[in-house]
């Protein structure tokens, strides 16, 4: 049997993923431009090679059953934990700030960030649990070890050097419990400990601000630039060059490489390429992009929904409305809803771990929609 006759799930999904992937070849390769013209090709054709592999992971993860990512969460999540302790202890430093967050491989020579890893398998190993009845009947206490200590540890770990990644994993964490079932002092319990755990880390950097690197000098200075507008700052200067871009393209865009913008835009690659297609390809190809990803979010829905096991309904949540709402993160900082937050647009803008991360989240949810078939349509107990 050739591999496209075993291509099975949720055709929406395969359709939507595809297209994004492919279309992020464009603004990747006029974006690349003000990388310098010796590195213009070597940029695209390391970014295709990447969409490429994530392609392959997710073809590959749909042919699995998903329950298999019960047992594997288990294993994978205190790994990803220890490495997180690991990057936390690296001591790197720049301008003063935390830049913890990167790991490198030494004989491979692949740098990538553990806090990808986490942030998929902290929730697969949530929905494994939360899909159990018999752990809604116990106390807080007794589902500290198993629940609410892993939600600590990578949340508390990740911090110091990247809050925009650990809030959105809070937030994850909290609509799982909340989707799951639990009561409301669950969901009570899990905001506190969230502003424990930033309390706390703020009175150390108070105390202590010459031995624990830290970046809110630079959460604060977005919060306080993005409410005040202050021009002469670093993110707003990228914030009024996006909003350029967009301004620029009006509805039809300027045309396909075309772009003036991305000579001078930070980041335009990355966490500024939808200003780069909004400029180029204009209002109406950007709202196509914002189109696919409500399309993205529907088919997570409806996935979840006629999934016949407590533990696909919570995975597909958990692994695919994490992709949807970075997206919108993404896109919402690009129109100054909100501050920058240095979140990359999923499957279009360039990466390495993150991008496949996204795909092997992709493959998971694929493989929840198709493996529907083979239950009863009466509800499994996980």
């Amino acid at each position: 049997m050739s591999a496209a006759k075993k291509i099975g799930g949720d055709k929406a999904i395969w359709i939507v993923v595809i297209a994004l992937a492919i279309f992020s070849f464009l603004p990747v390769y006029s974006a690349s431009s003000n990388f310098g013209v010796n590195l213009i090709f070597s940029n695209i054709i390391k970014h295709v090679s990447i969409i490429f592999i994530g392609i392959m992971i997710m073809y590959s993860t749909h042919l699995l059953d998903y329950k298999y990512f019960k047992g594997l969460s288990l294993i994978v999540l205190p790994l990803v934990i220890f490495l997180l302790f690991f990057a936390s202890f690296q001591g790197n430093v720049i301008d003063g700030a935390n830049a913890n967050r990167w790991l490198n491989i030494p004989i491979l020579d692949i740098s990538f960030q553990p806090s990808t890893l986490a942030s998929i398998f902290l929730l697969i190993y949530l929905s494994n649990f939360l899909s159990k009845e018999k752990n809604k009947n116990l106390s807080l206490t007794k589902t500290f070890l198993l629940m609410w200590l892993p939600i600590i540890l990578v949340v508390g770990l990740i911090l110091p050097s990247n809050f925009s990644t650990a809030l959105l994993i809070f937030i994850m964490s909290t609509m799982i419990i909340f989707i799951a079932g639990y009561k409301l002092k669950h969901l009570t319990a899990l905001f506190l400990l969230f502003i424990f755990l930033i309390s706390s880390f703020l009175y150390a950097v108070n105390k202590f601000p010459d031995i624990i690197p830290n970046r809110v000098d630079t959460w604060t200075n977005r919060i306080e630039n993005f409410v005040n507008n202050d021009i002469d700052d670093t993110s707003n200067y990228q914030i009024n060059r996006a909003k350029a871009a967009i301004a620029n393209g009006k509805i039809f865009g300027v045309g396909a490489g075309k772009s003036s913008m991305k000579y001078i835009l930070p980041q335009s690659t990355s966490d500024f390429i939808f200003s780069i297609i909004a400029e180029e390809y204009g209002i109406i190809v950007s709202l196509i992009i914002l189109l696919l990803y409500v399309v993205l979010l529907f088919r997570i829905i409806i996935t979840s929904y006629r999934s016949q096991t407590k533990f696909g309904q919570l995975v597909s949540v958990a692994v695919g409305i994490p992709v949807v709402f970075q997206a919108f993160t993404n896109m919402a900082v690009a129109v100054q809803l909100i501050p920058v937050t240095g979140q990359p647009l999923p499957l279009v803008s360039t990466g390495g771990t993150s991008i496949w991360i996204t795909f092997l989240a992709m493959g998971i949810l694929l493989s929840v929609s198709k493996n529907k078939i083979k239950y009863n349509t009466v509800a499994i107990d996980d």
